[in-house]
């Protein structure tokens, strides 16, 4: 999935979530963070190009151990333990990543280090990603209107 894509499916669940938590100032902006953060491996993605994640890349291949539920929840459980306010806006946008990327053709390897790849039909930057992008737009405009009606 592109970007955009991914940034607009967290948000639409940052959104439905914003109303049950406490911390609404932190929440949003911390499940856009978490749903770019699985792309550190790759690259070709606008967050892996940064300087920073570069040695990651020499050790980790693109949907390898970062697109896996395994490294979601083990990194969610130390948020829950250290940083709380942080560990369920962290959940939602790193999961939602995965289970976008679930549906591409590459998929990804959900319970890593076991081999099985979940994946389906979709196109990264293909007409379908396209039309999920602006299907959660509109879901992310009506989220947003009932938040402030």
């Amino acid at each position: 999935m592109l970007r955009k894509t991914h940034i607009a499916i967290g948000l639409a669940a940052g959104l439905y979530f914003l109303p049950l938590v406490k911390n609404k100032m932190l929440f949003i902006p911390l499940v856009l963070a978490a749903t770019l953060l699985p792309d550190i491996d790759s690259i070709n993605s606008n967050i892996g190009r940064k300087r920073i994640f570069m040695p990651i890349q020499l050790f980790l291949k693109h949907r390898g151990p970062l697109h896996s539920y395994t490294i979601c929840i083990l990194i969610s459980l130390a948020l829950a333990f250290f940083y709380p306010v942080f560990s369920l806006p962290f959940f939602l946008g790193y999961s939602f990543h995965l289970l976008a990327d679930s549906f591409t053709i590459n998929g990804i390897k959900p319970f890593w280090p076991l081999k099985h790849v979940s994946n389906g039909k979709v196109t990264t930057g293909g007409l379908i990603d396209k039309a999920l992008f602006g299907i959660f737009g509109v879901v992310d405009a009506v989220l947003l209107l009932f938040l402030f009606v």
